[in-house]
């Protein structure tokens, strides 16, 4: 009697365990997508950047491209906030990239480098393209106590065009442009003439320029088809544009900005909001220099 009951227990466990397994479903997320959808990448497949084909019949070269959709795809908060950012930011990105003749793509970049935010990295790089203080001097940026225009949209993105296209020019590939503004122009030359190779995919480089390349592809796929990855985002789930402004010439010193905010009928936050690259609560320009600063209305 005691064993009769001993077996119907554990047929009622085994049974019960098989119930719970053969009913699992996968994991969804808030926005109701399902994550079913592993990456995989076939030698037949066609991925592209700038202009440029991946060559995914190497084998190589098709591994660590699906290592980086694999990753790319699972870092879910970021991607949902990179493609609710991507509605305000990527509009005026792509019309400076258009005018100044820079492939699109490279707003994929600045995804890589900030998530599309005015990080600022362990190194001292800052805004959404990661300029180095130096660096922004030598294209234009202004970076003082009172004003950092590595964290001004429009004029930061100019100077990303300029010194991207000035790579093309020194290296003929983006594939060899994008390695160079990860690891810079003379350590990718340094590594092309002692490897003898002149294609990226040729090189072996460090373990995050050997990956980089390959992660702007896999951010591109990811956002611009957010669906096959489980991301059912919603065009009023995006956040919108902030062009709902007036431009407000100055060409002298503003004692407060907090005073400056409240004569058009705004507040200091919001000012900040509209215009990151103002680091003070004012602004000192002895120089008479003309500062367009954003008023929202």
């Amino acid at each position: 009697m005691k064993n009769s009951a001993k077996y119907y227990l554990i047929a009622i466990a085994a049974f019960a365990t098989v119930a719970i397994f053969t009913s699992y479903k996968p994991t969804t997320t808030a926005f109701g997508g399902e994550f079913v959808h592993i990456p995989h990448v076939q030698a037949s497949d066609d991925f592209w950047f700038a202009g440029e084909r991946i060559p995914v019949e190497n084998f190589d070269v098709r591994e660590r491209l699906e290592r980086e959709l694999i990753v790319n795809s699972y870092r879910h908060s970021h991607t949902i906030l990179n493609l609710k950012n991507s509605a305000r930011y990527f509009p005026i990105m792509e019309k400076i990239m258009k005018e100044n003749g820079l492939p699109d793509d490279f707003k994929y970049l600045a995804v890589a480098e900030s998530d599309l935010r005015n990080a600022t990295s362990s190194a001292g790089a800052k805004g959404i393209w990661q300029f180095m203080e130096g660096t922004a001097g030598d294209y234009g940026l202004e970076v003082t106590k009172e004003v950092d225009e590595r964290l001004h949209l429009e004029k930061s993105t100019r100077a990303a065009c300029q010194y991207l296209k000035r790579y093309k020019e020194r290296f003929g590939t983006w594939s060899l442009v994008a390695a160079a503004y990860n690891m810079g122009p003379t350590g990718l030359r340094n590594e092309m003439e002692s490897q003898k190779m002149t294609s990226f995919y040729d090189l072996n480089l460090s373990d995050e320029t050997n990956r980089y390349l390959f992660r702007l592809v896999a951010i591109k796929h990811v956002m611009e088809h957010p669906e096959l990855y489980g991301f059912d985002m919603k065009s009023e789930q995006m956040y919108p544009p902030l062009d709902n402004y007036a431009l407000v010439s100055v060409d002298s010193s503003i004692n407060n900005l907090g005073e400056f905010a409240k004569q058009f009928g705004t507040s200091y936050r919001m000012l900040k909001v509209f215009n990151p690259w103002l680091k003070d609560n004012r602004l000192t320009n002895t120089k008479k220099k003309v500062y367009d600063i954003k008023v929202p209305k």
